[in-house]
């Protein structure tokens, strides 16, 4: 099989090269995201491997069939980037359903120590020999309410990583989890009632802004906002005037609602366009991280592993159990 993949990062080709060296495939890497104006590079493929950012409308669906491409291999979870509903009956996609719900859930933690406690500034602060305590108090998790939105794998692991923590969790999901002994609630008393709030669901109409203007009123003064999931889960520019107002009092972001031409670039030397996202990363209150959550040794293996599984489960006309089908 020929395979062309887009939106390639240097820590996807190892993986990704040595298992095509073991199956029988051949990757054709390209930096350049998949688009309309680059669909043409899947040219004598049979398949397409891609990431979040890739955007897989009707155009780009009925030109990958001409040029006889047969799949679309996402090696993610998340699908809202591809127009799910008009690729039915003309070409397979598949997905990554799970790769590793602990490395997204341990660094949603992680996010969250780091604003609670201000680590990311102390270390600032200690590199300057700066050893003040002025400004660093952070307050216990112990006994706080954590409201988690969304309890798949990664949400359910969360919640066990915050039980560890001995914090107070309820949690919402339009499908709840049967048996789980997950405390649910409805939506409005998860804002009303936490004192964090983390996100864990999938973009869909349905979670589309989540967070927004509306919805900002109805949390508790100075809960934490964690959204390690898809950025359009939140309005941007909702948060960040919660933020100002001081109704919310910490952001912690992997992902963000525009984030397809800035993250995964180094901007270190350019001026950022994105006037929202520049005001929130200078918040104090505010960690943005370059949606890293998935990014250790053991999810880059899984993912490459189901990938190639799911590309050779379709070139033997079988299933692989992780095709996308509405």
């Amino acid at each position: 099989m020929k395979i062309a993949f887009f939106d390639t990062k240097q820590y996807d080709i190892p993986y990704f090269e040595k298992l095509g060296e073991e199956k029988n495939i051949k990757f054709k890497f390209y930096e350049t995201k998949l688009n309309e104006d680059t669909v043409a590079l899947a040219k004598g493929c049979d398949g397409v491997c891609i990431f979040v950012n890739d955007t897989v409308n009707a155009e780009v669906i009925d030109r990958l069939c001409e040029l006889g491409v047969g799949i679309i291999a996402l090696r993610c979870a998340g699908y809202n980037n591809v127009d799910i509903k008009y690729a039915k009956d003309k070409i397979t996609v598949a997905r990554v359903p799970a790769y590793s719900p602990y490395a997204v859930a341990e660094h949603t933690m992680a996010l969250l120590l780091t604003s609670v406690r201000r680590v990311h500034k102390s270390y600032i602060r200690t590199r300057d020999f700066n050893f003040s305590l002025n400004g660093l108090t952070g307050f216990d998790l112990h006994g706080k309410t954590v409201g988690v939105v969304g309890t798949g794998k990664i949400g359910r692991v969360f919640i066990d990583i915050c039980l560890g923590f001995g914090m107070n969790v309820i949690a919402y999901d339009k499908f709840p989890a049967e048996g789980s002994g997950i405390n649910y609630v409805e939506l409005d008393e998860l804002f009303e009632q936490s004192d964090i709030i983390s996100f864990h669901c999938p973009l869909t109409e349905d979670t589309y802004h989540m967070i927004s203007e509306e919805t900002i009123d109805r949390l508790k003064k100075g809960v934490v906002i964690i959204n390690t999931s898809r950025g359009a889960l939140i309005d941007a520019e909702a948060l960040l005037e919660g933020i100002k107002e001081r109704k919310i009092g910490a952001a912690c972001l992997d992902v963000y609602e525009e984030e397809a031409d800035v993250f995964f670039q180094d901007f270190s030397d350019h001026i950022i366009d994105d006037d929202v996202l520049a005001r929130l990363i200078s918040m104090p209150n505010v960690i943005v991280t370059s949606h890293q959550a998935f990014l250790t040794r053991e999810a880059l293996g899984n993912i490459a592993e189901t990938t190639v599984d799911n590309l050779i489960a379709y070139s033997k006309g079988e299933k692989s159990g992780n095709e996308l089908e509405f």
